[in-house]
């Protein structure tokens, strides 16, 4: 399949990567007819779908099985009335309906609009009345369809409300029986330019209401780069995302460029995190690459991982925030696997990354996907150099990059801010090395600047997170009149630390933090809390943390 869309599909180089990686775009292209059914009349046998769940069921899917339940929901949705353009909500967790669901939209020109299962009335009701959500479709959950329905009242876009079941309530129409009795479908005459939106995806809001991010039908293509140069994955590959559905990093690893690549994608529906699991999983399945961010890694390691047999894993990807070099340090002691990380937003695919080829720099994100003209600006509007620190760009005075995101979705000002000029700003600072590697420091907005330093706060929680008393940390900065801003650490203390909260501790963390990394940059003022302000998500919202202290100022 990659040669559908490749010139070259192997390279020996990042040199050979720049110089001669190109996606051909096909008109009209659609991943739903040009990559799901392409399999399924290739290759009908060929396993897209591994799915388990923590209450012992086990199903594989073919491409022929999804093709077949997609034109089935395809069908069944146009019962519905759904059709191109329609804003179709999608809150599915693990549930192997989220595949069935997304194809099927694609395949009638809709807007799928993946959303968490965490959501209450309130944000359904703000995301309806945003996007002029059409159709909401769900697990059936009690706390989810309740607050779906305690929202309809107040969403009146919403015309149909549909469950997968178990439960099917009153007013939810049953996807299953919909699907059954739906006639054969046909594919529509005309269902999509490149240029039409397919996918949105409401961002997490750590510093105000989530934005719309829209992508066009030519997204899928852009992760080409993530499934086949950074996973590393290729047909025998069987490979696992930890993600929920609800979040973008599960069509970044459980979707476009895997099944464009021909892995099967293995999926664990599972209600809560628990790391013994996840091993079990990777042993029992064979899995053969994993993608997680730094979290889950950090609970892995924990682990006695010795009590599984982890030699099927050849590949391990990191991304979501910025990855601590003692975790790369302790898992690949542990398993001989180096982590290889990558960045990139719900407005881009993988922008920066560490390929296959190239050595790792723990704690580096790597260097720039080729496809997209990554630079580092100054406040100023001038390129910093090597080893300053500068707010990541993508240059589209060239080309817009396969991959990068069409606009907010209704509000042309805020995609003036962000992108003006020909120039995308990312809002994420980082700095590069002499050999081009990229080190990530933070928001631009989280940037604290004391004394004439410019600190980034991943770089002082990277060092707090070595001390055994913390278990969450943010840090923001607090005005100073002589220093102008002073770093301040917000802590979440661990159990066994709890009871000695207070000064002797204070100076304690101080002093570790001093002898980690630069002393300048350790906390002038630490605050023990019992939690982290966060979004749905779970990403910190450092934002409220600086709001409150104005507020106590």
């Amino acid at each position: 399949m990659l040669e559908k869309f490749l010139k070259q599909t192997s390279f020996r180089s990042q040199e050979d990567f720049a110089a001669n990686f190109k996606i051909n775009v096909p008109d009209d292209f659609n991943f739903g007819y040009d990559v799901v059914d392409a399999w399924a009349a290739t290759e009908p046998g060929r396993k897209a779908l591994t799915w388990t769940d923590d209450r012992g069921h086990h199903t594989d899917f073919t491409f022929a099985g999804i093709k077949e339940h997609s034109d089935r929901t395809a069908a069944y949705f146009q019962t519905l009335g759904i059709g191109r353009g329609d804003m179709v909500m999608l809150i599915l967790k693990r549930r192997y309906e989220f595949w069935f669901a997304i194809i099927a939209l694609h395949k009638l020109g809709a807007v799928a609009i993946p959303a968490t299962h965490l959501l209450t009335k309130k944000d359904i009701t703000y995301r309806a009345a945003a996007a002029g959500i059409r159709a909401i479709i769900c697990v059936g959950e009690e706390t989810v369809l309740r607050h779906v329905a305690e929202a309809l009242p107040e969403s009146p876009s919403v015309r149909t409300v549909v469950s997968v079941g178990p439960l099917i309530p009153p007013g939810f129409d049953d996807f299953h029986a919909g699907t059954r009795r739906a006639a054969p479908f046909h594919r529509p005459g005309h269902v999509n330019t490149n240029d039409d939106i397919s996918l949105m995806y409401f961002t997490s809001g750590t510093s105000g209401q989530p934005k719309m991010v829209t992508h066009d039908f030519t997204y899928p293509l852009g992760h080409i780069v993530t499934a086949s140069y950074w996973h590393n994955l290729g047909p025998d590959s069987l490979h696992l995302t930890i993600a929920d559905t609800g979040w973008g990093k599960a069509v970044w690893g459980k979707l476009y460029g895997q099944w464009i690549a021909g892995a099967c994608v293995f999926v664990y529906d599972h209600e809560k995190f628990t790391p013994a699991d996840m091993l079990q999983m990777i042993q029992d399945y064979r899995i053969t690459s994993l993608c997680a961010p730094p979290t889950i890694f950090r609970f892995l390691i924990r682990e006695d991982m010795t009590k599984y047999d982890l030699s099927s894993l050849r590949y391990c990807t990191i991304a979501g925030e910025a990855l601590n070099p003692v975790v790369f340090q302790q898992f690949y002691r542990l398993t001989g696997i180096k982590l290889m990380e990558g960045f990139g937003q719900t407005e881009t695919t993988l922008t920066i990354l560490t390929f296959p080829w190239m050595e790792p720099k723990p704690g580096s994100m790597g260097v720039p996907n080729p496809q997209y003209d990554v630079d580092l600006l100054r406040p100023d509007g001038t390129a910093a150099e090597d080893g300053e620190q500068g707010q990541i760009v993508v240059r589209t005075d060239r080309s817009k990059p396969v991959g990068l995101f069409r606009e907010y979705y209704r509000d042309a000002a805020l995609t003036r801010e962000a992108w003006h000029d020909d120039i995308y700003y990312t809002g994420d600072v980082a700095w590069r090395d002499e050999d081009g590697y990229y080190w990530f420091v933070g928001r631009a907005d989280d940037v604290i600047k004391s004394s004439g330093y410019r600190i980034g706060p991943f770089e002082v929680e990277s060092a707090l997170m070595t001390h055994p008393a913390v278990v969450e940390c943010a840090v923001t900065g607090v005005p100073d009149e002589i220093r102008g801003q002073v770093v301040k650490a917000t802590l979440v203390l661990a159990r066994d630390y709890r009871d000695r909260a207070g000064e002797d501790l204070i100076r304690e963390i101080q002093n570790h933090v001093k002898q980690v990394t630069a002393p300048y940059k350790y906390p002038r003022i630490i605050e023990f809390v019992d939690e982290l302000p966060k979004t749905i998500s779970g990403k910190i919202r450092r934002v409220e943390i600086r709001e409150k202290d104005d507020r106590d100022r």
